[in-house]
């Protein structure tokens, strides 16, 4: 994705044990939990966004229809869709920072359930923690029922955490980083407390280990300064890459999936390309080789006149 919209990040590390989180609905324990005012360099990012969404809906982005109308797609392009995008990563950690590099990876999913903990820092206002709840509920759900992974917003301490902050609170949250994940890489934790203002969101997720293709935690962070769609945007398109889907690719389309920006929300071609890497005929390690003929059969099966519900819309083999 298009740095201005998203730096998804992944990178492998022992396991995680949180040790501490935030309760759904509470703000992180920065200072003191009432509400407190953006600085000024909050308010001029939040500014900064807004002339961003504004720019980018003039030219026809931001959608949020599915784009079955003027964006068909066929099993072909599903299936390859799906390769580049979820065996491959986006990032790579090069001089203890990452850095945009695409590189050829495994494939890599969840296989025990999630329990989603929302930070919210102190500069959101309740009407906005309750939205913020709301949607990733909403999303949960979906993003469950594509997976048939148990999702959900828990109290206790959670393996898929939310952080809400702005760019003042993002420069001090580093101990707080240390609570929530102790073990967390210092690429990492610098890439949270140090987010330019050109990335938008990022994800990021954890292996037990180099050689485990198993997620057993993630970490999101979403910039307060987002408001309204943008903000809605990123839940969508960090939940969903931090499901296994871990680069972006050009050619995707209609979707999130890719750095023009065109689509703002998970898109029915973005479902199907859940679907296919939650398929227990797909199993977290195997490569390119081992999954192409696999994944151009699931394709073929999910774009059946009788699974598609678009098919008027839709170009097939």
């Amino acid at each position: 994705m298009n740095s201005l919209v998203s730096a998804i990040i992944f990178a492998f590390t022992v396991l995680i044990f949180f040790t501490s989180c935030s309760s759904p609905n509470k703000r992180a324990d920065l200072a003191e939990t009432t509400y407190k005012k953006q600085s000024k360099e909050s308010v001029e990012l939040q500014k900064f966004y807004e002339r961003t969404s504004k720019r980018l809906k003039s030219r026809g982005l931001l959608r949020t229809d599915n784009g079955a109308k003027d964006s068909p797609y066929n099993a072909k392009s599903l299936s390859e869709n799906f390769l580049k995008i979820a065996l491959y990563d986006e990032y790579k950690i090069e001089n203890g920072s990452y850095v945009a590099k695409e590189t050829k990876s495994k494939l890599k999913r969840w296989k025990n359930p999630i329990i989603i903990n929302i930070v919210h820092g102190e500069t959101n206002t309740r009407k906005q923690i309750e939205a913020d709840t709301k949607n990733i509920e909403r999303f949960a759900r979906r993003l469950s029922n594509l997976t048939n992974l148990p999702i959900e917003i828990g109290t206790k301490p959670g393996n898929f955490i939310l952080l809400f902050l702005d760019v003042s609170e993002q420069k001090r949250f580093g101990k707080k980083l240390e609570t929530l994940m102790p073990l967390l890489t210092p690429s990492m934790a610098k890439a949270i407390t140090s987010s330019p203002r050109t990335t938008f969101c990022s994800a990021f997720t954890l292996t037990k280990s180099p050689k485990d293709y198993e997620y057993v935690s993630a970490i999101i962070l979403i910039k307060s300064e987002h408001k309204n769609l943008m903000r809605k945007s990123c839940i969508h398109e960090e939940m969903a890459q931090a499901m296994g889907l871990s680069n972006d690719s050009k050619f995707a389309k209609p979707s999130i999936f890719n750095d023009d920006e065109e689509f703002a929300l998970l898109t029915n071609h973005d479902e199907n390309l859940l679907k296919i890497l939650y398929d227990k005929r797909l199993q977290p390690g195997m490569g390119i080789n081992e999954t192409q003929q696999i994944v151009t059969k699931i394709a073929k099966e999910l774009l059946s006149y009788k699974n598609f519900t678009l098919f008027n819309t839709i170009r097939r083999d």
